[in-house]
């Protein structure tokens, strides 16, 4: 597997002018091989693939020679990247996003990440030294000596604030590393419903439900931000005293996040590491169609979509929780989670459950919190898919001794078939 660790430099005056050289040359040659492409649609509705752009980089150096300045695995990065955009552009279409837009052209005033691919770069006595060809002043930074023990396989230059480069300056390094056990099945699962006020509501197979509550420290910090805005939107525009309530909204939103990528990534350590089970089931959230609902007031989707983006995104809590499952020899799967909050899990009927209500009751007596009812559902979901009754019948057991289950074991329905689902309760 591939896993990524970032290092903060400080370069000096003299590396930071042939940094600021390097990305306006790398922004140079993505314009071009951009353009290249738009025209090609436009003129011959005829795709250019990365393979045609990658061939046709000596005839394009020789009309821009400043692009000679970049190192050879550097220019073929960039072109990566490109091609990178234009496959998420056209998956997201292919999905039905209609909002999805094609690349954009860059401007030289924001700082473009530069690409070093497989070669370009040397590690050694505790430096990180990159290759150019803009002059003869070396680029090299301190990073910790251990990583010359790592099998590197790509590094990149990159701001954190690329606008002007008025963030920290970082060098990404991806390296490859094996699991520390390999997967093996001890027939012990966990669900997980994922949240924004309770980020995790989980049930593993004993029965016992877990929740974590999150701080939201996007709360806290959203109200001095808007107070801020709202005293910088009072002043002249690009004033001295605009500017300096403006670096001010970008410190605080900086800790923000920080602070919410912090906090997401001890709890998914905490999660691996302090259990014994070795199946972690998850929803397959769509965090964007969270809040395109038709049946929700625009001000309540913009109020959701804030609460979901700003909360550090919940994908990415997912991804932090897959990555690391993985290296401890644990396995994550994800599945569809659709009316998973409706459906009541004993006996399997449909409710029409809006956000604001926040507990599910039943004619057949079921009354439980969504989140839970969720989460049990989702387990039972993963069961019953891959035919686990053993399992799925012992969870029952263990539902009914955990005190969520008062009726009999087997009126639990099974969730394997939506459309009989659907059917039965039509």
């Amino acid at each position: 597997m591939l896993l990524t660790k970032k290092y903060k430099i400080k370069p000096t005056s003299e590396q930071l002018d042939v940094l600021w050289k390097l990305s306006k040359r790398c922004t140079l040659l993505y314009n071009l091989s951009l353009s290249e492409r738009k025209e090609a649609w436009k003129h011959e509705r005829k795709s250019i693939k990365y393979s045609h752009q990658q061939d046709n980089l000596p005839s394009l150096k020789d009309q821009y020679p400043s692009i000679y300045s970049l190192y050879s695995k550097t220019c073929q990065g960039v072109l990566q990247k490109l091609d990178a955009n234009y496959k998420s552009f056209f998956g997201l279409r292919k999905n039905g996003d209609k909002n999805a837009k094609p690349p954009r052209f860059k401007k030289s005033v924001y700082f473009f990440t530069i690409p070093y691919n497989q070669s370009g770069f040397k590690i050694e006595n505790g430096k990180i030294i990159f290759s150019h060809k803009y002059n003869n002043r070396p680029i090299s930074f301190n990073i910790p000596q251990e990583l010359e023990n790592y099998d590197v396989k790509h590094t990149e230059i990159f701001n954190s604030e690329p606008y002007k480069g008025k963030g920290d300056f970082f060098v990404s390094v991806v390296y490859e590393t094996f699991p520390q056990t390999n997967y093996k099945d001890n027939e012990k699962n966990q669900a997980i419903d994922l949240g924004i006020t309770k980020t995790i509501t989980a049930v593993n197979t004993d029965g016992k439900i877990l929740e974590i509550t999150n701080p939201r420290f996007d709360k806290y910090w959203d109200k001095k931000i808007n107070q801020a805005k709202s005293r910088r939107d009072h002043c002249k525009k690009y004033s001295h005293r605009w500017f300096r309530i403006n670096d001010a909204i970008r410190v605080m939103t900086k800790k923000k996040n920080n602070q919410i990528k912090d906090w997401q990534h001890k709890l998914s350590r905490k999660m691996v590491d302090n259990t014994r089970l070795n199946t972690i089931i998850v929803g397959d959230l769509d965090v964007k169609d969270m809040t395109n609902s038709k049946k929700l007031p625009k001000s309540r989707q913009k109020s959701l979509n804030r609460s979901t983006q700003n909360n550090g995104y919940i994908s990415r809590f997912i991804e932090f929780l897959t990555y690391k499952s993985e290296f401890a020899g644990k396995q994550l799967t994800k599945i569809d989670e659709s009316y998973t909050s409706k459906i009541c899990y004993v006996c399997g009927k449909v409710h029409d459950m809006p956000l604001y209500k926040r507990n599910l009751s039943c004619d057949c007596g079921n009354e439980i919190d969504r989140d839970k009812n969720s989460a049990i559902n989702i387990m039972i979901r993963y069961l019953s898919q891959n035919a686990i009754w053993t399992g799925y019948r012992q969870f029952a057991c263990n539902l009914r001794q955990t005190g969520l289950l008062t009726f009999d074991v087997y009126k639990i329905h099974p969730m394997d078939d939506m459309n009989t689902r659907r059917n039965l309760h039509a």
